[in-house]
Formats: C-alpha cells, structure tokens, sequence
C-alpha cells in the first residue's frame, strides 16, 4: 500500500465525495492507504500541498483567485469538482412552509463572516431579489461557534451546512426553510486541488480511478448505506441525521457522476466574486483549472 495524504478545508458532509473514497474502500481497491486531516483555523488547505505535508487537498476555485489578484501564479490547480452546488442551508426557528427570502430582511441572522460562504450567500440573496444590507448579521466564528450560538438562542436564522442543520431539526432546535444553492444553481463551489507535478504521477491517475468510482457510488448507492460508512467519520452525528443530510445533498444534484470542473460551473463562480467585487479580472480557465489525470 502506498500512503496517500489528504488534506480537507472543512470538515462536513457535504464533502462525502472525498470521505467516500475512503469509508467505500475505493482508494484501498486501487492499492492507496489514506491518511487525513483537517487544516488548522485560519490555514489554507493549499499550504499543505506547498509544505509536502498533503497530496490532495479539498478546497475550492477562489482559492486561486487571491493569489490571482495579486499577480502571482497560484501554486496549486483544480483539477476535480467536489461539489457544484453551495451546500449551505438557511434554518429558522420555526417550521415555515411559506418562507420567502424576503423575511430575511430586518432578521438577525447568524452566518459566516467572510470568504466564500459571505461571498455565495450575498450573491444568492441578490438572485433571490432582496437586499442584504437589510439583514441583521450576527458573526459568532467558525461552524461550531455558529451552531453554538444559535442553539443559545441567537438569531432567527442561521447559515450552515450540513449536517449541521439536520441535527439541529433532529434536536428540536430549528428547521430548514431554505437552500442557498438552489438560488446560484450549479458552480465551481468546492473541487480537488494539487500540484501540477504531482498530477503527472502515477498515484494521481490512481487516486483519480478511485475518485470516478466514487462519484457513481455517490449516485446510485442509498443515502442510509454511504452514511452507515461514513459514520465512523462523524462520531458526534446521529446516523439517521448523516443519511437524511447525505440524501438531501444526493437530490440537490450537487455530486454530479461528472468528475471534471465544466467551464460553466467555472464562469458561474466568477459571477459571484466579480458580483462581490473580489476580482481584479475575470481570469482564464486555464488559470485555475485542470483536466483530471488520464485514466
């Protein structure tokens, strides 16, 4: 067995693709014992691609875009789609079967502060026709102080992705009203990124069969089997809350079988950054992306 090192932004299920090509023994199957992390607050993910300390990581297109604007070369690519839906949910207080995105407006809402989740939820509150400006940010930190915060009783709503707002359903604290994604429709939101070099080697076209054979698993296999998988994962995450977020995200249509970043989903998400004036340029595919390995 070869050990390959993956590295993760965030940690959630919303990333199964990934958790799924080892809790589904597709990287075993393909001679690959993984070995997995999670970046530490505040730290790019792509760092670890810099530093040697991680093969692949997960990660998303607007990585790029930083160094980008600051006219340097990005040091690693995207080479595969994780995600091309925004995963986030908005959850309510209350159950709301007549919820609107207007009701937003003049409600505290407890979300992310900054980067691409601040960047996503604006633009899609602008598709949705309503003013951001109006809405009453509450900014606890990261994924675990926003829960903790909302189940202390902050906010009307809150931002999260799943399984978060399963659990919280699951515990009585609050319910899903609405799904960020649908607003923005498929885009570059979360993809695989790596060096250019290590792209060329043979464990790259490795992990990447295991990956294809993942993504079909993702499709076909029922959400109550990849969850009892991945429940080692998610030690803190009831079962039945892992299989309800994992079909939730199976409908939504964000595991597409296709493992490659389309160009459209590409454009769409210089949509959003140029939308949240973060662009300098709208900068060429070949910029941020890549083919997946050869076979």
């Amino acid at each position: 067995m070869e050990k390959i090192r993956i590295q993760f932004t965030l940690f959630s299920a919303f990333y199964s693709p990934l958790i799924s090509t080892m809790s589904g023994g597709f990287l075993k199957a393909e001679g690959l014992d993984p070995e997995w992390s999670v970046s530490p607050p505040g730290v790019s993910a792509i760092a670890a691609l810099q530093d040697g300390s991680a093969h692949v990581v997960q990660s998303a297109l607007s990585q790029a875009f930083t160094p980008l604007n600051e006219g340097k070369t990005p040091p690693a690519v995207h080479f595969a789609q994780v995600n091309e839906m925004d995963g986030f949910f908005l959850t309510g207080r209350e159950p709301d079967p007549a919820f609107t995105w207007k009701k937003l407006e003049g409600a505290e809402v407890v979300m992310f502060k900054a980067g691409q989740p601040l960047a996503m939820f604006k633009y899609a509150c602008h598709r949705a026709g309503i003013d951001f400006a109006k809405i009453k940010p509450v900014y606890p930190g990261g994924a675990a102080d926003i829960d903790r915060a909302f189940r202390e009783g902050q906010g009307r709503y809150v931002q999260q992705q799943g399984p978060f707002p399963q659990q919280l359903h699951a515990d009585g604290v609050g319910h899903i009203v609405a799904q960020v994604g649908k607003q923005i429709g498929p885009c570059g939101f979360s993809s695989l990124a790596a060096t250019r070099a290590w792209l060329k080697t043979d464990m790259a076209q490795a992990f990447m069969r295991a990956y294809r054979k993942t993504r079909i698993y993702m499709n076909q296999t029922p959400a109550a089997d990849i969850a009892k998988a991945e429940k080692p994962y998610f030690p803190k995450i009831d079962q039945a809350v892992l299989a309800e977020c994992i079909a939730t995200y199976q409908r939504l249509g964000c595991w597409t079988p296709h493992v490659e970043i389309t160009r459209a989903a590409y454009e769409r998400t210089l949509d959003v950054f140029e939308y949240n004036g973060l662009l300098k340029q709208r900068y060429r595919y070949d910029q941020v992306c890549a083919a997946p390995p050869a076979h």
